[in-house]
């Protein structure tokens, strides 16, 4: 049997992208899809409104992380023109990364060795905001993880070829003002072929694409494992 990206990620020991003491009970998982009617009495085009529903979900829960969201469809992106398109079969609302809801300056680590391969700000309504790609070789894979909606301060001083090793701290994560304009969180994706993307690549996709997006983006739970 050939062996896949897939299963060498979970050949792995479980790893983290926030402080590794932050226990498992401590995570809550989080519902933002299209199909959760409670966001139906929410205005969630309002960064404001949506982080007091996620800060009152963790509290109710006694959880200091929400998560989740990994080929969610959400209606939150219908706010962007940068999502949006005539044909509702090419406008992008599946996300193809996972949310990890937590408070601005909170430190982001690389979960495994890395080298930083490109960064970017970037600056559309909605987009990532500060975003660090890095690279990873395991055996005979090469992928890239994806970390959006970061402070500015996370890119500045930063060089492309910069090394890390698995559990340094490589971020802090922005603030609505930075980010695209959302509550704060980080954006985790994985993906196996960049397709000559450098700091930024697609973390929301249309139903038509989704088969495609799926196989490249693996799910992050490979790895982080909540």
């Amino acid at each position: 049997m050939n062996t896949t990206l897939e299963t060498l990620l979970l050949s792995l020991p479980k790893t983290s992208v926030l402080d590794p003491s932050i226990a498992p009970s401590d995570y809550v998982t989080l519902d933002l899809s299209k199909t959760n009617t409670r966001l139906q009495a929410i205005d969630v085009s309002s960064s404001e409104l949506l982080e007091d529903y996620i800060n009152a979900f963790k509290a109710k829960h006694h959880a200091k992380v929400a998560f989740g969201g990994y080929l969610e469809a959400r209606n939150i992106y219908q706010r962007s023109a940068y999502f949006k398109a005539e044909n509702p079969e090419t406008e992008r609302h599946i996300h193809l990364g996972l949310d990890l809801w937590i408070a601005a300056e909170t430190p982001i680590f690389t979960p495994m060795d890395a080298e930083v391969h490109s960064f970017k700000n970037n600056t559309n309504f909605g987009d990532y905001g500060p975003t660090i790609i890095l690279k990873h070789t395991l055996k005979n894979f090469t992928f890239y993880t994806l970390y959006g909606h970061l402070s500015l301060a996370s890119i500045e001083g930063l060089s492309i070829g910069q090394t890390f090793k698995k559990g340094e701290q490589i971020a802090t994560l922005g603030d609505a003002t930075v980010n695209g304009d959302y509550a704060p969180h980080l954006h985790f994706q994985l993906i196996k072929d960049l397709q000559n993307y450098k700091g930024d690549y697609p973390g929301v996709c249309s139903k038509h694409d989704v088969a495609f997006y799926k196989n490249n983006c693996p799910n992050p739970e490979l790895l982080l494992r909540l």
